[in-house]
């Protein structure tokens, strides 16, 4: 073995693994660990040598991983040193600088035991969250961890709140697959709407879109904006920071469960309802879809607002379920409506939009957020212009909509659909039900 690490006062083992590194040699590292060693890294633990082979083969030398000990300490039966890394992380990880991490050894004789890796430092204090190690457009669940963070610190005008309740949201599929409005950097807390308390106790909402503070406007317009988990580290988590305007006092009249799914799925229907398609009270609306968590909030918002409200649904399951919550009437997905509707809220984009153009009235509105089974759509233009359609596109809404929504659904007693709630430690669950598309309504991960 090379003296390289020797002579820093490393156990014999540690200094092996830190050269077998530092020569990118898979066989060379794995040969320092016991035969039914762990290594856990950021969360996702490998069982025995050849596991560990494999590890260090994909995050290691395959982005042509380098790495410097800035500092080692032994407490108890516990080593741990500090190091720097720097290599090719940029494709998988957004990661452009050298990072800093924590290698935590436990072991016995010879070798290594259980190491366990992560950018924590051992005096730092520590959280549960729900994160995305990377983004994964094939199999995005295998990039989500359930384990320890830090507990991140709180800049000026921002303030922590202790989570109570987050929602959960395509948009954290999005996530998953490494896909967004930005380019993401991770790991990447998920969650990106939640309910919590502040520091002297008070119950407070989050309103979950961001952007430049220099931006004059309304924040959704912002080139810059962005939602919670986004750019920033997501609810997910036992605490989670945000800018102070990010946050409303929540009314008494609204639970903890219901107040934890607004910022994305109510505010995005709020504002397609009252901000983009022009309805009045007893127009008739089509909902495609009828149990996602956009088409219900527009299902419960549209008949309480007086609408008179239609929707689709694939199942007599689904369609039953939006009767329920206040739809007057439901049809098969692509059935031909007996009337031309005022205006067509559409989430789903390339399997609907055709519906879409069918169903809507001479001067209607088709209103749009999603894009759930595909972005590219073929329409007919000559209907577009003769009928003159308007075609509207939304992004969840600003500060002053959201506040107006929470009293809307406080005032007229609104109930979001919550079939399923879990623990933190279940949210994966939770996450691919949404994947599969086989929850009806919102998923809540309760803390």
């Amino acid at each position: 073995m090379s003296t390289e690490y020797s002579s820093q006062n490393l156990p014999l083992p540690v200094a092996r693994l830190i050269q077998a590194i530092h020569d990118l040699d898979s066989v060379g590292l794995a040969s320092t660990f016991g035969e039914n060693a762990i290594l856990v890294d950021e969360a996702k633990a490998y069982h025995g040598r050849p596991s560990i082979q494999e590890w260090c083969q994909e995050a290691l030398v395959n982005h042509k991983a380098t790495i410097s000990v800035k500092e080692t300490k032994t407490v108890r039966e516990e080593t741990w040193i500090r190091v720097v890394m720097d290599g090719q992380f940029e494709a998988d990880y957004g990661i452009t600088e050298p990072f800093t991490l924590y290698f935590y050894f436990t072991l016995q004789g010879d070798n290594i035991r259980h190491l366990r890796i992560n950018d924590i430092a051992p005096d730092e204090p520590t959280m549960r969250a729900v994160w995305a190690s990377r983004g994964n457009l094939e199999n995005p669940l295998a990039s989500v961890r359930n384990d320890v963070r830090r507990v991140p610190e709180v800049p000026k005008g921002w303030v922590k709140v202790k989570v109570a309740a987050v929602g959960l949201n395509y948009h954290d599929i999005f996530t998953l697959k490494g896909l967004g409005m930005h380019k993401l950097t991770f790991p990447l807390t998920l969650g990106n709407e939640g309910v919590g308390f502040l520091e002297d106790g008070t119950e407070v909402i989050i309103f979950p879109v961001m952007g430049d503070r220099d931006f004059k406007g309304d924040v959704t317009m912002d080139p810059k904006r962005h939602v919670l988990g986004e750019l920033t580290q997501g609810a997910l988590a036992e605490y989670v920071v945000v800018p102070e305007e990010n946050i409303i006092k929540k009314p008494k009249e609204l639970s903890m469960l219901t107040a934890s799914v607004l910022g994305i799925a109510y505010l995005t229907a709020y504002r397609m309802l009252f901000g983009r398609s022009g309805l009045k009270k007893g127009q008739k609306m089509l909902v495609q879809g009828s149990t996602g968590g956009v088409a219900v909030a527009l299902i419960q918002l549209g008949r309480a607002a007086g609408m008179t409200v239609w929707c689709t649904g694939r199942t007599e399951e689904k369609r039953a379920l939006a009767r329920k919550l206040g739809a007057h009437q439901t049809f098969e997905a692509g059935e031909k409506l007996p009337e031309k509707v005022a205006a067509v809220f559409d989430m789903s984009g390339a399997q609907t939009w055709s519906h879409s153009i069918d169903s809507i009235g001479t001067g209607g509105t088709i209103v749009t957020c999603g894009r759930h089974s595909g972005g590219k759509v073929e329409m007919d233009l000559l209907k577009v212009f003769a009928e003159q359609i308007n075609i509207r596109g939304v992004y969840a809404g600003n500060r002053e909509e959201f506040e107006k929504m929470v009293a809307f659904v406080a005032e007229h007693k609104i109930e979001p659909h919550i079939p399923v709630v879990f623990p933190l430690e279940e949210a994966e669950q939770g996450l691919r039900m949404i994947l599969a598309g086989t929850v009806q309504g919102k998923v809540v991960v309760k803390l």
